[in-house]
């Protein structure tokens, strides 16, 4: 299962996510990125609840921050060690800004 709470801020997006970023939960976050995306200048993941994350959730991510290069900035925040671990091992953690 995967919460997303939306705030929109001086045309910064944060989503809060909790719970799992998987096969099952990505096209969730895919949809609502998708149907959002369009006139913000900078998106920004809090990951302080998210528990996992799978390559499915990896690819809605790698999305994202292609759409965002032309508009503005990506960032995740309060990422979690065991998500932090799959982003290191993935390779992740050099591609995307985490604060």
């Amino acid at each position: 299962m995967l919460n997303i709470n939306k705030t929109v801020e001086n045309g910064s997006l944060i989503y809060a996510l909790s719970g799992r970023l998987d096969t099952v939960t990505a096209p969730e976050l895919e949809r609502a990125l998708r149907d959002e995306l369009g006139d913000v200048s900078s998106l920004i993941l809090d990951f302080a609840g998210l528990e996992y994350i799978s390559s499915a959730g990896l690819r809605v991510l790698l999305a994202a921050r292609k759409a965002m290069e032309g508009q503005g900035d990506m960032k995740l925040t309060h990422v979690s060690g065991p998500v932090m671990e799959i982003f290191e091992v993935t390779g992740f953690s050099d591609i995307l800004t985490i604060e």
